[in-house]
């Protein structure tokens, strides 16, 4: 391992034993709830399919992401992880990840950019085998700065939808030199994690933020994508009105289609009392529509980025800032209204102060995921030329299979007859 100048988080933190015991704490109960990384834990430690791979990860180290850092470094791998944003880290999982003897945590809650930045160095100069993300800042800081070690890095793992988008970019410019699994966009991910996962962490986050009721509420959902899908029919199920704004004329129409109003942001703006975007691009809000917001609005941003809601835009407008309550932040305009913004316009559902992220269920899902590419890339990742890959189907439902057996529900399979009757073209009237 090359030496770096960043320390791992134990040289962060004042009372670094209280901390790893909470973190322990919070990473148990998570387990409790995670039965297909449990299940993957007896098979990863019986047959150490990781033996001899090294892991730079980029993630939000919570409690449920630390139960596949642990899965991974148990299957045989050297870890080293970081925060994939400054404010979603939990330090006290950070220290009780930095005990295991195979991993290196650098995760700290709170850092600037160039800490953040200095995290990321550290461990790429662990010299990888193997890289997963969340917003792909890894697989591109490794292209941009670290092109000796792209011949050894067998491939990545990418988990959520912006970092797909920006790997998808960066394949189709030619820039992409080793592949990676889009881990998002495969249907245990889709279906379940955005759908549900940002749904109901967003909407309870942002509750327990600011205690106010969604009752009644006009919520004006930014994308009607999967993770905009989740959000409106959750905060519909709590007795909400929700107004989708959307640029894909389709999924305007499939939300039309669904119930909900769909109108421009300009006119949403007019109207609504909670604001939450979820379209992965930037400027969603901007200033012509802080300047048509109703007083005491909120807006909070459910993509992977700050850039949905242009803070630049919203602080030029305003007189004065001030803290409203804890993780919200008030500006007031020159008319009097106030437009408060949750967690700094970062990804709520991690980086408002008392924000979890996804239920742990959900969560188990997508790490387990994770957890099959990153075996299989282990396994066979001389079969995958650069570029970014779907996650071959049957890892998909392995993944599905584990879920149902541990939920105790049994299914229907084709017979060989309905499955040679699928697989022919020959079968007419």
């Amino acid at each position: 391992m090359s030496e770096t100048a960043y320390s791992p988080v134990s040289k962060h933190l004042s009372d670094l034993e209280a901390a790893r015991e909470e973190g322990r704490r919070k990473m148990d109960w998570a387990l409790q709830h995670m039965p297909i990384l449990n299940a993957l834990r007896e098979e990863f430690e019986s047959e150490q399919p990781l033996d001899g791979e090294t892991i730079a990860m980029a993630m939000h180290v919570e409690a449920k992401t630390a139960n596949l850092v642990e899965l991974l470094a148990d299957g045989g791998a050297e870890v080293a992880i970081t925060g994939c944003n400054p404010l979603s880290t939990h330090d006290d999982v950070s220290a009780a990840l930095d005990t295991h003897e195979s991993i290196t945590s650098y995760a700290v809650r709170g850092v600037d950019d160039e800490e953040y930045y200095d995290a990321m160095h550290a461990c790429l100069a662990h010299e990888p085998t193997i890289t997963v993300d969340d917003g792909m800042d890894m697989v591109k800081l490794a292209h941009e700065e670290y092109p000796e070690l792209i011949d050894s890095i067998v491939g990545g793992a990418e988990e959520t939808t912006t970092g797909v988008h920006r790997l998808r970019a960066m394949d189709a410019d030619g820039e992409l030199h080793y592949p990676v699994f889009a881990v998002n966009d495969t249907p245990m991910k889709q279906l379940f994690d955005n759908v549900h996962g940002t749904g109901e962490s967003s909407l309870a986050t942002i509750a327990m933020t600011t205690n106010l009721s969604w009752a009644g509420k006009n919520v004006v959902v930014g994308g009607f994508g999967q993770c905009g899908k989740g959000v409106a029919k959750k905060a519909s199920g709590q007795n909400a009105n929700v107004i989708v704004c959307e640029v894909d004329p389709r999924k305007a129409l499939e939300a039309h289609m669904e119930g909900y109003e769909v109108l421009p942001m300009i006119e949403a703006a007019k109207k609504g009392d909670v604001f939450i975007t979820t379209t992965g691009n930037r400027d969603v809000i901007t200033r012509e529509h802080f300047e048509q917001m109703p007083d005491g609005v909120l807006l909070a941003n459910a993509g992977h980025f700050d850039v949905e809601v242009n803070l630049e835009d919203l602080d030029d407008l305003a007189v004065d800032r001030f803290e409203a309550r804890d993780g919200v932040e008030g500006f007031e305009m020159a008319d009097g209204r106030v437009l408060n913004v949750l967690a700094e316009g970062r990804l709520v559902n991690l980086a408002a102060p008392i924000s979890l992220g996804h239920p742990v269920e959900v969560m188990d899902q997508s790490f387990g995921v994770q957890a099959v590419v990153v075996r299989e890339l282990a396994e066979n990742g001389e079969r995958y030329e650069p570029g970014v890959h779907d996650v071959p189907d049957e890892l998909d439902r392995e993944v599905a299979e584990i879920k149902l057996a541990a939920e105790g529900v049994e299914h229907d399979a084709l017979s060989a007859e309905q499955r040679e009757y699928m697989d022919s073209w020959e079968h007419g009237t």
